[in-house]
């Protein structure tokens, strides 16, 4: 069941901001190389039903203040159908885009934020549907970032060497697997992984020990602090000289990158453990460890999982800039600073969606991991 919302806010003022947008497609040409006349004959009936559709539905959206399912799905619907018939009309007819076909796709726009919109205005009684209505909300608005993305550089004519298309870049993207597969394992299932793993593990031991040592507290964190100072193009060539070419050395400028957040982080959460909550612990007679295993460790959970989740950022980005000063014939950093030299700029664009690819989805592992081990927290409850 679906708990209706009256149609206020944004909505109240796009729907005639799409109604002016799609006007312009009447006062403009659509194309460069044709008139408004030949629009008006006919010539293009996508686009001028397309036109008729975008004013019937907002019209439509106006008049009804509170809103219906069925009318919020078709706009919906008309928005998203709307601007990949504008896509396909692109065509062969690539930097020809004039006034009318950049209105009807603004009126598109401006449609498919209207859908958004009522989307999130709504309350759904279903749990499970309101989480897939959580989901669709920012697929949408991705997807729109790339369909206005493919619009622009098609439609003004974007020389590739600058950017190319999302379009061209999925068929490089699928062309080239075995490539980027390869890439993606030497970078992210060695280097990134394994020093991930090695520089947040040893950052939690040390802070454990730092914890039970005053002289390491007091001496780490200033030297924390100057060490997460550093470059990484400065640190990156020193640890390609120790360690050789291979994912050791990336592993290593990881390492460092991500021990001293997981320290300090793990070092203040220690501390969070309160005076009283302590002192009930003596009352019971625990001994340190269990207090620490009982009390402190679960306060400063928080805290750690924090720094998990900067350090699976830092990492990745840590790794594939090793790896622009020495690598084998393989990785992310090294294919992207190779085929930049080239001017295969799709490629490049391929590599760095295969990166945003594995950096968020190991963020949201991370992030999954922090709800099912911090469910009792107040921002996890809220």
């Amino acid at each position: 069941m679906i708990l209706s919302s009256p149609l206020v806010g944004a909505s109240r003022l796009l729907i005639p901001l799409a109604l002016l947008a799609a006007l312009t497609s009447l006062v403009f040409p659509v194309f460069q190389t044709e008139t408004n006349i030949q629009i008006l004959v006919w010539t293009h009936v996508p686009l001028l039903t397309l036109f008729l559709l975008i004013v019937a539905t907002a019209i439509l959206q106006w008049q009804n203040y509170r809103g219906s399912a069925g009318a919020d799905l078709m706009v919906g619907v008309l928005a998203h159908g709307g601007v990949g018939l504008l896509i396909w009309m692109l065509d062969g007819r690539a930097g020809e885009a004039s006034g009318g076909f950049w209105g009807l796709l603004i009126a598109c726009w401006l449609l498919a934020w209207v859908f958004v919109d009522r989307l999130a205005s709504r309350d759904f009684e279903n749990h499970n549907v309101q989480k897939l209505i959580n989901i669709v909300i920012p697929v949408i608005f991705g997807a729109w970032l790339l369909i206005v993305w493919e619009c622009m550089t098609r439609g003004l004519g974007v020389p590739r060497i600058l950017l190319p298309p999302p379009s061209e870049i999925g068929v490089r993207f699928s062309d080239s697997t075995s490539i980027l597969w390869a890439d993606f394992k030497q970078t992210f299932l060695h280097a990134v992984l394994i020093g991930y793993a090695m520089g947040c593990g040893s950052g939690f031991a040390v802070a454990i020990l730092a914890d039970r040592v005053p002289f390491l507290r007091r001496g780490l964190l200033p030297i924390g602090n100057v060490v997460s100072a550093l470059p990484i193009i400065g640190v990156a060539p020193i640890m390609v000289m120790w360690f050789g070419f291979d994912w050791h050395s990336k592993a290593a400028v990881v390492v460092i990158m991500t021990f001293f957040p997981m320290l300090v982080n793990t070092m203040t959460g220690l501390d969070c453990a309160g005076r009283m909550q302590r002192d009930l612990m003596q009352t019971y007679g625990a001994s340190r460890w269990q207090t620490l295993f009982k009390l402190r460790l679960p306060e400063a959970l928080p805290f750690i999982f924090n720094a998990l989740k900067i350090n699976s950022t830092l990492a990745l980005i840590g790794a594939i800039v090793a790896e622009f000063f020495g690598t084998p014939t393989v990785g992310m950093g090294f294919r992207i600073s190779t085929e930049v030299g080239r001017l295969n700029v799709d490629m490049v664009w391929a590599e760095i969606a295969v990166a945003a690819l594995a950096g968020s989805l190991f963020y949201a592992l991370v992030a999954f991991l922090e709800k099912v081990f911090t469910f009792w927290h107040p921002s996890i409850r809220g």
